[in-house]
């Protein structure tokens, strides 16, 4: 009856229509596809389905149909993993595959048409796959759980890990080489669930190994190497909360062992290896691997400088991936309440077991690398940018008395950046000022640790000051407690100058050494043309190779080290007084700059770094300016010395900035705009360097001219005894290599004279500095062409650095560039007003050794055109000197003795003197020459009324005068 309702088609169609099958049928199929087992005796298509037939004879003996079924998985699952099976997939990766059947799976439920039946279904799986990664981490924590299986291969590698490494694999890891994993895959959601559903507890095992397979895969990796697999695997790690815990819980996450130094803690700690990976050179012991300087810069000299800016370029982008990782792992654990306080003790120990770094020798062995150091500075320093923004709206949290109360570091027998011994003493003072009945009245927040302090200092202007070790007081209990941004602050610049400067430092080393190196083999291979021995060329062998090395360092040193971060930070603070007063640590940046020029480093990457770098277009030259004239005053006995080595590394980066185009436009700028200020400064500081070392030179020639002579004549010498010719002649060789040394910096200093005024010259013009130019550039041509020319005359000058006819040159030069510029033709007066130097003779005189030495004839006629208008001006102050009579003393300026133009008070001393003579004076030494209290330009006071009277007098003397 009822196959009369439907068409005999469908009728027939119906009847060949298989059966639907039962939620038991369901489940025991896809139970058996997911975990691989089967309970019958059947023949298996997959060779890797088990028949378990022990269990199907146990469930037989109760009563049960031989299916798999959800309150059978568990003890199913343990007898498949407990036995030997042949073929069969040991328990963790069986288990993965376990997982990833049951996704594959899943996705198939979605076709299954009645609702109840899927959502049954869908819970099955997901029992499945919750059962799977349960016994993932039970197998993991616990392996000799199922000892029929061979662990042994887990015991190279965690297979969890290789697991997560299959997550973040990439082609570029390892530039191009295999990734670290061993070709597993991980399903999708098993790391997910892995995670969630755990206790500590119950991770704790499993991380351990975990933290420190992924510790050794990154063992003396360099920046060439598979870091970056392992740094990914490590971000997704901390950012995991039960496993943020589990690394910082770690026995290697602070090494606590018996030599404690800095090497061990970063050749242990969990964080140590991944801050080891770097560019820049180390110990032999722990050389990391691909060799960077061997792969990039081998035989530097000889490539092409597009295959060197391409090393440089990948070598930079590892290093800022492997900062942007770092600087991610430890911002997620500083977020954290649980991980915080573990991060700062980890940085607290890195830097108090490294803090012999700071020494000028530093044990490789017992002090962490500089490659580690520079990494953690440029971390640090991106951990620093949230708070350090231009408005420093977080100033407020920066608490300087963390130096001396925090419980964390011993900051105080370290040098003060920004205070003299005489500011630290007084607020020291000022703090232990309080009283105890005060001090225990305070919060706990406000409750410092009162301590005693002895102070001292190697001179109360140079801003170093040790801060000594200081006693608690007894009354006081407890420490203050800082918030991070304060923590963050002082640490930060304790890792930069164990860190940052300490690699600008030993790069400038380097530098040194190498530059020696090359020298002594350029004496060699002079040497072999005159008849080589087999010692000399072993000597010139073993050079070649040690050049070679040390070029590879070098190369590698700039291609981490010279970055936009390192170069903003040092063209920033070497010109920071207000950040960084003493000036010493400021120089060894310029130094560390002088080394980077390109014609010293051979590599094509420095030169975009100055000439491509907006930080550096903007403010290289402004801040090499304003410390060439800061340095004048380093507060050290020696500072007068000093100060002309540093101008010289100065000076040398100035020359070479000058030749480019967008340098020279800034400076040019800066000539305008702080043509009073602080070009004005350097101006008249380059002149006193100029004066005073070519007159020491000149001076020294003479008495050197002497000593040989002395020398010369064998039987005077011979009745000298022999300890006094000893004694004369060091003295001898020390004059030489003064009149050198002094030679060379004279000569570099009248050459930027020389260059720049081509194109700035209205500062040189000025009333406070026209004749202290001229008397300058007459001094100097007196001594060349004068009458005592000859006795300058030397049998080797170019051996004393001492060129008369460049340096002749270069004077003229000057004198032609400033009557150039001269509009107001003041320039030839103040020549001819010097009374000591000048005479117009010198200009005829000179005027011949031009020719001689084939000097540009247009210069030679500009140069005779400015002789004939000093010698006019000459006359015409002669004429007016006369007319103008007996001066009365109140018209004359009391340091000049000359007739004043401009008189201006002296607010201190009361003195009035005229205005150009006083500002030349102040350009040396702001103080009242009178009285020695401080004064500057703007507190002159203009005597109107003398000025009055003076012109009128100067107005009478000239109509006494026509009258006659």
């Amino acid at each position: 009856m009822q196959n009369s309702l439907f068409p005999p088609s469908t009728s027939s169609l119906m009847a060949t229509k298989k059966p639907q099958k039962t939620l038991a049928e369901f489940e025991d199929i896809i139970l058996r596809k997911i975990f691989l087992i089967s309970l019958t005796d059947s023949i298996q298509t997959d060779p890797k389905i088990i028949y378990l037939e022990m269990t199907a004879a146990e469930i037989l003996s109760e009563g049960r149909p031989l299916v798999l079924t959800r309150d059978l998985l568990e003890r199913i699952l343990i007898d498949r993993l407990s036995g030997q099976f042949p073929n069969a997939d040991p328990p963790f990766s069986y288990l993965v595959g376990c997982y990833r059947r049951g996704y594959e799976e899943g996705k198939k439920v979605g076709s299954i048409k009645d609702q109840n039946l899927r959502l049954e279904i869908e819970s099955v799986i997901k029992q499945a796959k919750k059962l799977a990664v349960s016994y993932c981490r039970i197998h993991l924590g616990n392996p000799d759980m199922f000892p029929n299986w061979d662990n042994s291969t887990n015991k190279k590698t965690s297979p969890l890990l290789n697991l997560i490494f299959s997550e973040v694999s990439s082609s570029l890891d390892g530039f191009g080489g295999s990734s670290i994993g061993g070709g597993v895959s991980c399903p999708p959601g098993f790391l997910e669930e892995f995670f969630r559903d755990s206790d500590l507890d119950s991770l704790e095992p499993i991380l351990k190994g975990l933290y420190e397979d992924l510790r050794a895969s990154v063992l003396k990796v360099s920046a060439l190497g598979n870091f970056q697999q392992p740094l990914r695997v490590l971000r997704i790690l901390v950012g995991i909360p039960i496993c943020a815990k589990g690394l910082v819980n770690h026995r290697w996450w602070i090494p606590r062992t018996t030599y404690g130094n800095g090497r061990v803690i970063e050749m242990m700690s969990i964080l140590g290896h991944f801050f080891h990976v770097s560019a820049l050179p180390d110990h032999s012991n722990f050389k990391s691997e691909p060799d960077v300087g061997l792969q990039c810069f081998s035989e530097s000299s000889t490539r092409r400088p597009a295959d060197l800016l391409s090393s440089f370029t990948t070598i930079r982008t590892v290093m800022n991936n492997l900062y942007d990782g770092l600087t991610e792992v430890l911002l997620t654990l500083l977020k954290s309440t649980d991980t915080r306080e573990n991060v700062l003790e980890y940085l607290a120990e890195m830097i108090k077991r490294n803090s012999s770094r700071s020494h000028i020798q530093v044990d490789p062995l017992s002090c962490a690398s500089s490659g580690m150091f520079v990494n953690l500075s440029a971390v640090m320093l991106r951990l620093c940018e949230p708070f350090l923004d231009q408005n420093l709206t977080k100033r407020d949290k920066i608490d300087p008395k963390y130096v001396f109360y925090n419980a964390r570091l011993d900051l105080r027998e370290l040098t003060a950046l920004h205070a003299s011994s005489e500011e630290v003493t007084a607020w020291v003072d000022k703090d232990n000022s309080v009283k105890p009945d005060e001090f225990r009245h305070k919060t706990d927040e406000e409750n410092r640790v009162l301590q005693s302090q002895e102070t001292t200092s190697s001179g109360s202007n140079s801003g170093i000051f040790v801060l000594s070790k200081a006693k608690p007081l007894s009354s006081c209990t407890g420490m203050p407690k800082y918030p991070f941004i304060c923590e963050c602050f002082f640490m930060t610049a304790r890792i930069l100058n164990l860190g940052l400067l300490k690699a600008f430092s030993d790069f400038r080393n380097l530098v040194q050494d190498l530059s020696r190196f090359e020298e002594t083999l350029s004496t060699f291979k002079a040497m072999e043309g005159q008849g080589a021995s087999p010692q000399l060329e072993q000597d010139i062998a073993r050079l070649e190779k040690k050049i070679e090395l040390y070029t590879q360092e070098k190369l590698c040193y700039e291609a981490q080290i010279l970055r936009d971060d390192f170069l903003n930070f040092m063209i920033m603070f070497m010109a920071s007084p207000s950040y960084v007063r003493n000036p010493y640590l400021r120089a060894k940046m310029v130094e560390v700059l002088n080394c980077w020029m390109p014609h010293k480093s051979a590599s094509p990457a420095t030169a975009s770094l100055f000439e491509g770098h907006q930080f550096s277009l903007e403010y290289l030259v402004r801040n090499l300016l304003k410390l060439y004239v800061d340095i004048e005053f380093t507060g050290s006995h020696t500072q007068f010395y000093d100060k002309f080595n540093i101008r010289h590394n100065i000076a040398e980066l100035l020359e070479y900035l000058w030749q480019v185009p967008s340098h020279r436009n800034m400076w040019r700028q800066i000539a305008r705009e702080e043509e009073k200020g602080v070009y004005l400064n350097f101006l008249n500081f380059l002149i006193n360097d100029s004066i005073f070392l070519l007159d020491e030179s000149l001076k020294k020639i003479h008495e050197l001219k002497e000593m040989e002579a002395e020398m010369s004549n064998s039987a005077e010498w011979e009745r000298i005894p022999a300890q006094e010719r000893q004694e004369r002649t060091r003295r001898f060789h020390s004059q030489e290599n003064i009149i050198r040394n002094d030679m060379k910096l004279a000569n570099e200093d009248v050459g930027m004279l020389a260059f720049t005024s081509e194109q700035i010259t209205a500062p040189f013009l000025l009333p406070e500095m026209v004749e202290r130019v001229a008397n300058m550039l007459n001094y100097f041509l007196s001594q060349l062409v004068g009458p005592q020319r000859k006795a300058l005359s030397l049998k080797d000058p170019e051996k004393y650095e001492f060129r008369p006819k460049q340096l002749l040159k270069q004077i003229v030069d000057i004198y032609v560039h400033l009557a150039r510029g001269d509009k107001e033709n003041i320039f030839p007066a103040a020549i001819s007003k010097d009374g000591r130097s000048y005479d117009e003779q010198l200009f005829a005189a000179a005027v011949d050794v031009l020719r001689k030495i084939g000097e540009d004839g247009r210069v030679i006629q500009e140069f005779v055109e400015l002789g004939a208008k000093a010698k006019i001006s000459a006359s015409e102050a002669m004429d007016a000197e006369a007319a103008l009579g007996d001066i009365p003393d109140e018209f004359l300026d009391p340091i000049q003795y000359t007739l004043m133009k401009d008189p201006v008070i002296l607010p201190s001393s009361r003195t009035t003197v005229d205005r150009s003579n006083i500002e030349r004076h102040l350009l040396n030494d702001n103080s009242d020459p009178f009285n020695r209290s401080h004064l500057t330009q703007d507190m002159l006071i203009p005597d109107v009324e003398l000025k009055a009277r003076i012109e009128e007098f100067i107005k009478s003397q000239e109509l006494k005068s026509m009258g006659k």
